[in-house]
């Protein structure tokens, strides 16, 4: 069961470790938020799981008790030194392979290979939600699903809808290769210390033909979306030729007018114009 507040508060206090908000340090104490992450993750295909900033160990503990093998990212070193402690008998069993890094550099940690299915379970540290998005959705292999819990703002803005104010690069790039499943609304309260925002669990699972975007064109794309109230004619004026061109043709075929705004345009047709930008 997960610690209440006042345990995590001894826990803490006794392995002289303070919250970082900067790393987005808070601790899930809510017993039915952990059961919610895993009757909604839908894991049983895979065995292996991916957690990032697991913490003090609340899911971690939940998923090796249903006898998953937990892949667990940690950033900070006195959590993973409390972590290898807590979990001695699991990481000698090799059910929990602890890697200490920034998640955004290893997202899925050290210890896969290629060949590997896996899902993704985590209480997702806000502080580094999209940047760990965007490097999962970077190269292959992608996970087969995720359970996240984020803030509630992020994730409005990861599932937006085109034509909406929260569209943005990052929708696009998730929508290629991930379909949203279920979410299930969580309150600050279940946290320790207690957050300024509500939070979200989402559910999403891989498309059947996902598509990664490649760099050149994710990077195209975040930069057009910093004028996304521009209207795409006067966007492409300020390219340089070839890429200039590239897009004119793009628009064309795609049956685009000048006058639309990059906010505008479904995911499928930023799809096809990440196939025509060199790599």
């Amino acid at each position: 069961m997960p610690l209440t507040p006042s345990e995590t508060r001894e826990v803490l206090t006794e392995i002289g470790h303070r919250p970082k908000k900067q790393l987005g340090q808070n601790f899930l104490v809510d017993g039915n938020i952990v059961k919610k992450s895993l009757l909604m993750s839908e894991v049983s295909q895979t065995r292996k799981i991916v957690e990032i900033g697991p913490g003090l160990g609340t899911l971690t503990e939940e998923l090796l008790n249903q006898d998953y093998q937990v892949h667990a990212v940690e950033i900070d070193p006195k959590l993973v030194a409390y972590l290898q402690s807590r979990f001695s008998p699991w990481i000698e069993k090799k059910m929990l392979l602890l890697t200490e890094a920034n998640a955004v550099k290893l997202p899925t940690g050290s210890h896969l290979v290629p060949e590997d299915d896996f899902s993704v379970v985590a209480n997702l540290p806000y502080a580094i939600s999209s940047a760990w998005l965007e490097a999962v959705l970077s190269k292959e292999p992608i996970p087969e699903s995720m359970t996240l819990m984020l803030q509630k703002e992020a994730a409005d803005r990861m599932w937006a809808k085109p034509g909406t104010k929260n569209y943005n690069a990052l929708s696009i790039f998730l929508h290629g290769s991930f379909q949203f499943i279920s979410s299930h609304p969580v309150s600050r309260n279940c946290f320790h210390p207690v957050p300024a925002v509500d939070s979200i669990l989402i559910h999403m699972e891989r498309k059947s033909h996902p598509f990664l975007f490649p760099k050149n064109s994710r990077r195209l794309i975040r930069k057009i979306f910093t004028k996304r109230r521009k209207q795409m004619g006067a966007v492409i004026k300020q390219e340089v030729t070839p890429l200039r061109e590239i897009l004119d043709r793009w628009m064309e075929e795609s049956n685009l007018p000048k006058s639309i705004r990059p906010e505008g345009i479904v995911p499928d047709q930023w799809q096809k114009l990440a196939g025509w930008i060199p790599n």
